[in-house]
């Protein structure tokens, strides 16, 4: 399996790691500070630097998948096109440093943690989601409409605030009692290891707190300048919410 230190700390920007494999998925490090595509986040870009000094770039990071399609413990790191010389010289048991695209995962940072304090102002399910370095969206399984300006105005006072953003964790047995901390729809959190990751935003006075795997900023006052671009209904039950920098 991949050790997955982005976990923990969503600020390691990077780390040595041994090349374990190398497949038409991707190629496999020990360890690794590059977030895998999932949970609506997108995967983290960067660079493998190899011994020699050279840069591979990767483009994307995924879950590797078995036969049958299913996801398991390992990441890929997806190779950028055009590099086949680098990677005939790359081989299982070679050390790299594994280093991201620090600009790109602080914008995806700031963006997942503001989608937190959209279901605080917005206390509805969420039935869709994608966090990207350009934009993010929420879709809310609800009818009534929202007010572009009112949830911008709401974003800015809890950034304003400086909330701690804080990683925890819960066991399965805590999250069945609670099963209202789960706010998604369609995507369940991981189950099976005893314990589940979770995000709580404010201390005393809670803002939210929900099972998440996603990389998130320390506090809310390192969002910065988060707007509401627009709104859209999307169906006659969902109502999406579509956030930019501004």
């Amino acid at each position: 399996m991949t050790q997955e230190l982005f976990r923990q700390d969503a600020y390691l920007r990077e780390t040595p790691a041994t090349v374990t494999a190398i497949g038409e998925q991707g190629i496999v490090l020990d360890r690794t500070v590059f977030y895998p595509l999932g949970g609506g986040q997108a995967g983290d870009a960067g660079v493998l630097v190899l011994a020699d000094g050279s840069t591979l770039q990767v483009a994307d990071t995924r879950k590797c998948k078995d036969a049958e399609g299913k996801p398991t413990a390992e990441i890929a790191h997806v190779p950028a096109p055009g590099q086949e010389e680098l990677l005939a010289r790359l081989h299982p048991g070679d050390t790299v440093v594994a280093r991201i695209d620090w600009e790109r995962r602080h914008k995806l940072m700031r963006f997942h943690t503001t989608t937190h304090l959209l279901c605080h102002l917005v206390p509805q399910l969420v039935n869709g989601c994608s966090i990207t370095p350009e934009y993010a969206r929420l879709d809310f399984n609800m009818t009534d409409p929202l007010d572009k300006e009112a949830l911008t105005e709401g974003i800015a006072r809890l950034v304003a605030a400086a909330h701690a953003v804080e990683v925890g964790a819960i066991t399965d047995e805590e999250l069945d009692a609670n099963s209202a901390l789960v706010k998604s729809m369609s995507v369940q959190p991981p189950r099976g290891t005893g314990r589940i990751r979770t995000i709580r935003i404010g201390g005393e006075a809670l803002v939210d707190f929900q099972p998440c795997g996603g990389t998130h900023v320390a506090g809310t006052s390192e969002i910065g300048g988060v707007v509401v671009t627009r709104i859209e209904k999307k169906s006659a039950t969902t109502r999406r919410v579509v956030l930019g920098f501004s």
